[in-house]
């Protein structure tokens, strides 16, 4: 991390990510805005078993919204989805295992589920942090697979079941750690320079809103192109 970057984070830091800065965004905050029901409004969520994922799939099966858990690991996905049909007493809640590092059963889910499900709201949230650079079957870094590949493969699977209905959406949770890295599009796969899990997190989270802002430009996004001689 270079010292301008450090010093930006820093004092970002500080402005924004302490409890000062939770008590000034508080002030802005509107809790009405929550007060809403969503019947027949149908969300997807990776990462839905825990964390920020499992929150709010939680508080859209309260407000009435079909939930599609879209997790790695069938154990805790099941435990996750029981506690969501228990807590908000709606049985639309369903469980799609998918390993989303791997390009091949994210396009086999995206196919099967245009087929039997319509959506109005993807929410991308899975996201992994893996220190030590591995590769998957397909020769792919790990964090870059799940964290961008993943991302993009899903949404653009998805965005033809969107646009069929009213008001689609698609949130991806970035994070502001993003900041404490220049997105390196010369290197998406950790090849050139030495691996440290947290700045790869950082690259990965940066991707995410430039291949936000292409998509809202319609313009190619270079996140998920491999870098020369990688494989993809």
């Amino acid at each position: 991390m270079s010292l301008y970057r450090s010093v930006v984070w820093f004092a970002k830091g500080l402005r924004e990510y302490t409890k000062s800065g939770y008590e000034s965004a508080c002030k802005d905050f509107v809790p009405h805005d929550l007060e809403v029901q969503i019947p027949g409004r149908v969300f997807l969520v990776t990462g839905g078993n825990s964390g920020i994922g499992k929150a709010t799939a939680l508080e859209i099966a309260k407000r009435g919204g079909t939930v599609h858990l879209v997790c790695r690991d069938q154990a805790p996905a099941e435990d996750a989805r029981g506690e969501i049909i228990r807590e908000s007493g709606n049985q639309n809640i369903f469980l799609h295992i998918v390993d989303l590092s791997d390009p091949k059963q994210i396009w086999k889910f995206v196919e099967n589920f245009k087929q039997e499900h319509k959506l109005h709201v993807l929410i991308n949230n899975a996201g992994c942090m893996v220190n030590k650079r591995e590769l998957t079957e397909d020769g792919l870094e790990k964090n870059f697979a799940a964290n961008t590949l993943g991302v993009y493969i899903l949404t653009t699977g998805l965005i033809p079941v969107l646009e069929k209905e009213h008001d689609p959406r698609v949130i991806t949770v970035s994070s502001g750690g993003m900041l404490v890295q220049k997105l390196n599009t010369n290197d998406l796969q950790s090849e050139r320079t030495p691996f440290d899990g947290t700045m790869v997190y950082a690259q990965n989270k940066g991707a995410h809103i430039v291949c936000k802002a292409a998509s809202t430009l319609r313009l190619p996004c270079r996140c998920c192109v491999p870098s020369e001689g990688g494989p993809v």
